[in-house]
């Protein structure tokens, strides 16, 4: 069975579909190069292989910055979220039980390479708090803020109401300015799809200005609708909640897989960043963020980046791919951006505020791989201005080994960027080297 998958695995990545044609920065920006797709019937596979940290190594700040460990030894941190007083959570998590996911051969090499890669670890199901009391930009406290959660992700507090959002509903919980545990039970604001293919099982939260609302993102149940168009009912959206009462709308859709959603202050637009489809050529479709429009529809599953129609989808439906809005910027093909947060005065050297922080997962189905950094979109008038710029990398060395992964990002309470990094276990901070701590 082993030489099996040894040659299998070679075939995929060796001679199933094609490398790329053109470099991640044509697929980047707001007018981002659309070639023709050049998919294959077995689909091409760039795993990477999750190594973990040497001692002594991390990862590499963009010049005029430096970066530290703010936090180690967590399990599989993925999303962060930094509370009023400067304490920081972290939501140690994975994906839940899914019998109908990735089933058949094709799913069972997806699911072996996922493990691979370092994705298929069981899930903490828990939220844990970090505190730097003393300011030296490394966290003295680890404590467990809440376990028991049923693979929980995105996290937004309204007031004294913290709100977890669980791959299966949104939950409310207590807190108190300072506490590092809550023990008191949840209360269940409202229910979000997940059942047992739950192909993109992470949710997001982040609530308004004013706390009425909250804004929750949900990933598809496939990739191009090979589960049925029945299993995407309410999917692949962002959603408007009502937390007082639990009522909730489609906001905006047709985003294969919303995850990082960030304010903008100049605009108060909502902006949210979109893993596209895979499985059309190292070269498409491109990921991106853009400012979400009520009632706006961007596409999938009948087209990508506008009017681009995919022609893999049987039932076409040309009324809608004649309104799908053209999303505001590209973050190249396959780099699977994840995290995003705006900056608008950081610690970082000049140059790293006002603007977007983008973590990038990293790729799988492109040869040679994209992603698998943080990058700078500096913004200007409210919208993007200018090429990203890396502000941490070196994850991946070139034989595809990982030392980490990049996720969920954020700006603590002095203006540092925070990394999540799902492979290494650690929460990196990047400052500027003139900031000190």
């Amino acid at each position: 069975m082993r030489h099996i998958l040894i040659l299998v695995t070679a075939v995929c990545v060796a001679g199933c579909g094609a490398s790329a044609r053109y470099p991640v920065v044509a697929g980047t920006g707001p007018h981002p190069v659309i070639p023709q797709p050049n998919g294959s019937l077995i689909p091409l596979v760039n795993y990477v292989k999750a190594k973990g940290w040497p001692a002594g190594a991390k990862p590499i700040a963009a010049e005029g910055n430096s970066v530290v460990a703010f936090a180690t030894g967590l399990n599989h941190p993925r999303w962060l979220y930094v509370l009023p007083n400067g304490d920081v959570l972290v939501a140690e998590t994975n994906a839940p039980p899914r019998p109908e996911n990735n089933k058949g051969i094709k799913g069972w090499l997806t699911n072996l390479l996922t493990k691979r890669a370092g994705g298929a670890v069981p899930s903490a199901d828990r939220i844990t708090l970090l505190r730097d009391a003393d300011g030296d930009g490394i966290a003295e406290t680890q404590a467990v803020f809440l376990s028991g959660l049923t693979s929980p992700f995105g996290m937004a507090l309204v007031g004294n109401a913290l709100y977890v959002a669980n791959t299966d509903g949104l939950v409310r919980f207590p807190y108190a300015t300072g506490q590092t545990r809550i023990v008191a039970p949840g209360t269940k604001v409202v229910a979000l799809p997940a059942g047992p293919i739950n192909h993109h099982w992470t949710k997001n939260v982040v609530a308004s200005k004013d706390g009425r609302k909250l804004f929750v993102t949900i990933g598809s149940n496939s990739n191009e609708l090979e589960n049925g168009i029945t299993n995407e009912k309410d999917r692949a959206a962002v959603w408007e909640v009502d937390p007082a009462t639990g009522n909730h709308r489609v906001f905006a859709s047709g985003m294969r897989n919303p995850v990082g959603m960030a304010w903008q202050p100049e605009t108060d637009a909502l902006w949210v960043a979109v893993n596209e489809r895979d499985e059309l050529g190292s070269d498409l479709v491109p990921d991106y963020m853009t400012a979400v429009r009520d009632g706006g529809f961007y596409g999938w599953p009948y087209s990508y980046f506008g009017q681009h129609v995919d022609t893999r989808i049987e039932e076409q439906m040309p009324e809608l791919v004649a309104r799908a809005i053209v999303p505001d910027y590209a973050l190249g093909p396959h780099t699977a951006s994840l995290g995003l947060a705006y900056g608008g005065k950081t610690s970082l050297a000049p140059g790293f505020s006002n603007g977007m922080f983008v973590g990038q997962h990293g790729s799988w189905n492109r040869k040679p791989r994209s992603g698998y950094k943080v990058i700078f979109v500096p913004f200007s008038g409210g919208v993007p201005a200018g090429v990203p710029v890396d502000v941490l990398s070196g994850f991946i060395r070139d034989n595809g080994d990982a030392f980490g992964r990049p996720v969920g990002v954020a700006i603590d309470a002095r203006g540092g960027l925070l990394v999540a990094d799902d492979i290494g276990n650690t929460i990196w901070r990047v400052t500027g080297l003139a900031a000190g701590r």
